[in-house]
Protein backbone atom coordinates (compact mmCIF):
# COMPACT_ATOMS: atom_id res chain seq x y z
CA UNK A 1 0.00 0.00 0.00
CA UNK A 2 3.15 2.57 -0.69
CA UNK A 3 0.78 4.32 -3.24
CA UNK A 4 -2.27 5.16 -0.67
CA UNK A 5 0.40 5.79 2.20
CA UNK A 6 2.26 8.51 -0.55
CA UNK A 7 -1.16 9.58 -1.95
CA UNK A 8 -2.55 10.29 1.62
CA UNK A 9 0.49 12.25 2.38
CA UNK A 10 0.10 14.75 -1.15
CA UNK A 11 -4.01 15.12 -0.56
CA UNK A 12 -3.30 16.00 3.68
CA UNK A 13 -0.30 18.68 2.06
CA UNK A 14 -3.22 19.59 -0.47
CA UNK A 15 -5.64 19.81 2.19
CA UNK A 16 -3.85 21.97 4.31
CA UNK A 17 -2.73 24.65 0.64
CA UNK A 18 -6.23 24.78 -0.04
CA UNK A 19 -7.29 25.56 3.79
CA UNK A 20 -4.77 28.30 3.74
CA UNK A 21 -5.53 29.44 0.47
CA UNK A 22 -9.43 30.24 1.35
CA UNK A 23 -7.89 32.52 3.96
CA UNK A 24 -10.26 33.80 6.47
CA UNK A 25 -13.10 32.15 5.05
CA UNK A 26 -11.56 28.95 6.84
CA UNK A 27 -12.52 25.64 5.87
CA UNK A 28 -12.96 21.82 7.36
CA UNK A 29 -9.48 21.21 8.10
CA UNK A 30 -9.65 18.43 10.66
CA UNK A 31 -12.51 16.47 9.31
CA UNK A 32 -10.74 15.77 5.79
CA UNK A 33 -7.19 15.15 7.98
CA UNK A 34 -8.82 12.07 9.53
CA UNK A 35 -10.23 10.58 6.30
CA UNK A 36 -7.38 11.29 3.92
CA UNK A 37 -5.94 7.71 4.28
CA UNK A 38 -9.55 5.86 4.01
CA UNK A 39 -10.22 7.71 0.52
CA UNK A 40 -6.53 6.95 -0.55
CA UNK A 41 -7.08 3.75 -0.44
CA UNK A 42 -10.59 3.65 -1.45
CA UNK A 43 -10.32 5.77 -5.03
CA UNK A 44 -7.07 4.03 -5.79
CA UNK A 45 -6.70 0.47 -4.39
CA UNK A 46 -10.62 -0.65 -3.44
CA UNK A 47 -13.18 1.19 -6.28
CA UNK A 48 -13.66 -0.07 -9.98
CA UNK A 49 -14.40 2.37 -13.04
CA UNK A 50 -16.50 1.25 -15.88
CA UNK A 51 -14.60 -0.77 -18.68
CA UNK A 52 -16.10 1.36 -21.07
CA UNK A 53 -14.75 4.94 -20.50
CA UNK A 54 -11.78 5.71 -21.91
CA UNK A 55 -11.57 7.70 -18.72
CA UNK A 56 -12.52 7.17 -14.93
CA UNK A 57 -16.19 8.44 -14.95
CA UNK A 58 -17.19 7.11 -11.98
CA UNK A 59 -20.68 6.92 -13.77
CA UNK A 60 -23.32 4.23 -15.75
CA UNK A 61 -21.63 2.98 -19.02
CA UNK A 62 -23.41 2.19 -22.27
CA UNK A 63 -22.96 -1.38 -21.89
CA UNK A 64 -24.68 -1.32 -18.89
CA UNK A 65 -21.99 -1.74 -16.38
CA UNK A 66 -21.86 0.07 -13.04
CA UNK A 67 -18.85 1.26 -11.59
CA UNK A 68 -18.12 1.45 -7.88
CA UNK A 69 -20.12 4.80 -6.50
CA UNK A 70 -19.13 6.78 -3.22
CA UNK A 71 -21.58 9.17 -1.50
CA UNK A 72 -19.88 11.59 1.09
CA UNK A 73 -22.47 11.87 3.16
CA UNK A 74 -20.42 13.39 6.01
CA UNK A 75 -20.03 16.93 3.57
CA UNK A 76 -17.74 18.69 5.79
CA UNK A 77 -14.91 15.88 4.68
CA UNK A 78 -15.18 17.58 1.17
CA UNK A 79 -11.48 18.75 0.81
CA UNK A 80 -10.61 15.29 1.21
CA UNK A 81 -12.50 14.22 -1.15
CA UNK A 82 -11.71 16.67 -4.16
CA UNK A 83 -8.08 15.84 -3.53
CA UNK A 84 -8.46 11.76 -3.45
CA UNK A 85 -9.78 12.76 -6.92
CA UNK A 86 -7.17 14.36 -8.17
CA UNK A 87 -4.92 11.29 -7.20
CA UNK A 88 -7.15 9.23 -8.89
CA UNK A 89 -7.11 11.13 -11.88
CA UNK A 90 -10.69 11.97 -12.16
CA UNK A 91 -10.27 15.85 -11.56
CA UNK A 92 -7.41 18.44 -12.69
CA UNK A 93 -5.14 20.01 -10.80
CA UNK A 94 -7.19 23.10 -12.13
CA UNK A 95 -10.27 22.15 -10.84
CA UNK A 96 -8.69 21.05 -7.19
CA UNK A 97 -7.29 24.50 -6.82
CA UNK A 98 -10.52 26.08 -7.55
CA UNK A 99 -11.54 24.89 -4.20
CA UNK A 100 -13.86 27.40 -2.49
CA UNK A 101 -13.27 30.17 -5.35
CA UNK A 102 -16.26 32.54 -6.09
CA UNK A 103 -18.80 30.65 -8.99
CA UNK A 104 -16.80 27.67 -8.69
CA UNK A 105 -17.55 24.48 -8.97
CA UNK A 106 -15.96 22.68 -6.16
CA UNK A 107 -17.43 24.51 -2.75
CA UNK A 108 -16.43 23.67 1.04
CA UNK A 109 -19.12 20.91 0.69
CA UNK A 110 -19.40 18.96 -2.55
CA UNK A 111 -22.68 19.18 -4.79
CA UNK A 112 -23.97 16.62 -7.46
CA UNK A 113 -22.51 16.73 -10.84
CA UNK A 114 -21.99 14.48 -13.60
CA UNK A 115 -19.30 16.81 -15.41
CA UNK A 116 -17.07 16.88 -12.28
CA UNK A 117 -17.59 13.33 -11.35
CA UNK A 118 -19.32 14.12 -7.77
CA UNK A 119 -22.28 12.04 -7.13
CA UNK A 120 -24.31 13.69 -4.24
CA UNK A 121 -24.99 17.05 -2.88
CA UNK A 122 -23.88 16.80 1.05
CA UNK A 123 -24.07 19.22 3.96
CA UNK A 124 -27.08 18.19 5.55
CA UNK A 125 -26.04 15.57 7.90
CA UNK A 126 -27.79 12.01 7.97
CA UNK A 127 -29.13 11.61 4.61
CA UNK A 128 -26.20 9.85 2.60
CA UNK A 129 -26.87 6.56 3.62
CA UNK A 130 -30.58 6.85 2.76
CA UNK A 131 -29.18 8.04 -1.02
CA UNK A 132 -26.15 5.13 -1.22
CA UNK A 133 -29.24 2.96 -0.77
CA UNK A 134 -31.53 3.81 -2.94
CA UNK A 135 -28.72 3.98 -5.88
CA UNK A 136 -28.05 0.04 -4.88
CA UNK A 137 -31.44 -0.95 -5.09
CA UNK A 138 -31.35 1.03 -8.13
CA UNK A 139 -28.96 -0.84 -9.25
CA UNK A 140 -29.93 -4.18 -8.57
CA UNK A 141 -33.26 -3.69 -10.43
CA UNK A 142 -31.53 -2.33 -13.38
CA UNK A 143 -29.71 -5.54 -13.18
CA UNK A 144 -26.24 -3.48 -13.40
CA UNK A 145 -23.38 -4.66 -11.48
CA UNK A 146 -21.01 -1.98 -9.03
CA UNK A 147 -20.70 -1.41 -4.99
CA UNK A 148 -21.90 1.84 -3.36
CA UNK A 149 -19.13 3.15 -0.90
CA UNK A 150 -21.19 5.99 1.44
CA UNK A 151 -18.64 7.50 4.06
CA UNK A 152 -20.14 9.00 7.36
CA UNK A 153 -19.01 10.69 10.73
CA UNK A 154 -19.64 8.89 13.66
CA UNK A 155 -21.42 12.25 14.82
CA UNK A 156 -23.50 11.66 11.95
CA UNK A 157 -24.95 8.44 12.99
CA UNK A 158 -26.80 10.67 15.91
CA UNK A 159 -29.50 11.23 13.25
CA UNK A 160 -32.16 8.91 13.12
CA UNK A 161 -32.36 8.97 9.32
CA UNK A 162 -29.12 7.21 9.49
CA UNK A 163 -30.95 4.02 10.77
CA UNK A 164 -33.89 3.96 8.65
CA UNK A 165 -31.29 3.52 5.97
CA UNK A 166 -29.31 0.79 7.66
CA UNK A 167 -33.18 -1.14 8.48
CA UNK A 168 -34.19 -0.65 4.62
CA UNK A 169 -30.62 -1.88 3.24
CA UNK A 170 -30.51 -4.81 5.70
CA UNK A 171 -34.01 -5.89 4.94
CA UNK A 172 -33.18 -5.21 1.03
CA UNK A 173 -29.92 -6.95 1.91
CA UNK A 174 -28.16 -4.41 -1.09
CA UNK A 175 -24.40 -4.25 -2.32
CA UNK A 176 -23.67 -1.76 -0.24
CA UNK A 177 -20.63 -0.77 2.19
CA UNK A 178 -20.58 2.15 5.07
CA UNK A 179 -18.02 3.49 6.26
CA UNK A 180 -17.98 5.54 9.62
CA UNK A 181 -15.03 8.16 10.09
CA UNK A 182 -14.95 6.93 14.22
CA UNK A 183 -13.01 9.98 15.24
CA UNK A 184 -14.66 10.60 18.23
CA UNK A 185 -14.76 14.34 17.84
CA UNK A 186 -17.76 16.33 16.03
CA UNK A 187 -17.82 20.11 15.96
CA UNK A 188 -19.69 20.64 19.28
CA UNK A 189 -17.13 18.43 21.65
CA UNK A 190 -16.42 14.74 22.04
CA UNK A 191 -19.09 12.25 20.28
CA UNK A 192 -19.57 10.19 24.10
CA UNK A 193 -20.54 13.41 25.45
CA UNK A 194 -22.84 14.50 23.01
CA UNK A 195 -24.64 11.16 22.95
CA UNK A 196 -22.99 8.10 24.03
CA UNK A 197 -23.48 5.12 21.45
CA UNK A 198 -21.41 1.87 20.89
CA UNK A 199 -21.28 2.15 16.99
CA UNK A 200 -20.35 -1.24 16.89
CA UNK A 201 -23.64 -3.10 18.80
CA UNK A 202 -26.03 -0.78 17.07
CA UNK A 203 -25.00 -1.43 13.42
CA UNK A 204 -24.82 -5.17 14.49
CA UNK A 205 -28.48 -4.70 16.26
CA UNK A 206 -29.92 -3.70 12.60
CA UNK A 207 -28.12 -6.49 11.39
CA UNK A 208 -25.15 -5.29 8.94
CA UNK A 209 -21.98 -6.91 8.84
CA UNK A 210 -19.86 -5.06 11.08
CA UNK A 211 -15.71 -4.45 11.13
CA UNK A 212 -13.57 -2.18 13.01
CA UNK A 213 -9.97 -1.21 11.51
CA UNK A 214 -7.31 1.14 12.45
CA UNK A 215 -8.51 4.02 9.99
CA UNK A 216 -4.96 5.00 9.18
CA UNK A 217 -3.65 1.96 8.88
CA UNK A 218 -3.74 1.40 4.68
CA UNK A 219 -3.44 -2.62 4.69
CA UNK A 220 -6.29 -2.92 7.25
CA UNK A 221 -8.31 -0.68 5.40
CA UNK A 222 -7.90 -1.87 2.02
CA UNK A 223 -8.73 -5.74 3.55
CA UNK A 224 -11.70 -4.06 5.15
CA UNK A 225 -12.69 -2.27 2.27
CA UNK A 226 -12.94 -4.50 -0.31
CA UNK A 227 -15.95 -6.51 -0.32
CA UNK A 228 -19.20 -7.48 -2.23
CA UNK A 229 -22.66 -8.74 -1.15
CA UNK A 230 -24.86 -7.55 1.88
CA UNK A 231 -24.57 -4.56 3.72
CA UNK A 232 -21.69 -3.93 5.77
CA UNK A 233 -20.32 -1.24 7.69
CA UNK A 234 -16.40 -0.59 8.09
CA UNK A 235 -15.76 1.13 11.59
CA UNK A 236 -12.69 2.96 10.94
CA UNK A 237 -11.22 4.12 14.16
CA UNK A 238 -9.52 7.61 13.34
CA UNK A 239 -8.04 10.75 14.58
CA UNK A 240 -9.84 13.92 14.06
CA UNK A 241 -6.94 16.20 12.32
CA UNK A 242 -4.51 12.89 12.27
CA UNK A 243 -1.39 14.57 11.22
CA UNK A 244 -0.87 18.20 12.80
CA UNK A 245 -0.18 17.85 16.28
CA UNK A 246 -1.90 21.24 17.43
CA UNK A 247 -5.25 19.74 15.44
CA UNK A 248 -5.52 16.60 16.54
CA UNK A 249 -8.57 15.73 18.70
CA UNK A 250 -8.69 20.04 18.98
CA UNK A 251 -12.20 21.00 18.99
CA UNK A 252 -11.13 24.43 17.54
CA UNK A 253 -10.22 22.86 14.27
CA UNK A 254 -13.61 21.41 12.85
CA UNK A 255 -13.84 24.53 11.16
CA UNK A 256 -10.88 27.38 11.24
CA UNK A 257 -8.91 29.06 8.98
CA UNK A 258 -4.84 29.27 9.05
CA UNK A 259 -2.10 31.87 9.63
CA UNK A 260 0.36 31.58 7.78
CA UNK A 261 2.78 30.39 10.71
CA UNK A 262 -0.24 27.71 11.43
CA UNK A 263 0.15 26.56 8.17
CA UNK A 264 4.21 26.53 7.42
CA UNK A 265 4.09 23.89 11.11
CA UNK A 266 1.51 21.97 9.66
CA UNK A 267 3.38 21.86 6.73
CA UNK A 268 6.51 20.98 7.50
CA UNK A 269 4.75 18.21 10.81
CA UNK A 270 3.64 16.08 7.89
CA UNK A 271 6.51 16.68 5.02
CA UNK A 272 8.29 15.06 8.22
CA UNK A 273 5.86 12.24 9.01
CA UNK A 274 7.43 8.88 7.33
Amino acid sequence: MKEAVAAAKEMRLDILRLAFGAGRRGAHIAPALSIADILAVLFLHVMKYPPSSGDKTNTLSNRGVLGDRFVLSKGHGGLAYYTAMFQAGLITKDQLDSFDKNGGDFPGQPFKSAENKIEYSSGTLGLGLSYGAGLALGARLRGLSGRIFVLLGDGECDEGAVWEAAMFAAHRRLNLIAIVDQNGMQSDGASRVILDVDLEKAWKAFNWETIICDGHNTDALAKALDRDGSPTVVLAQTIKGKGVSFMENNRRWHHSFLTEEEYENAVKEIEGAS
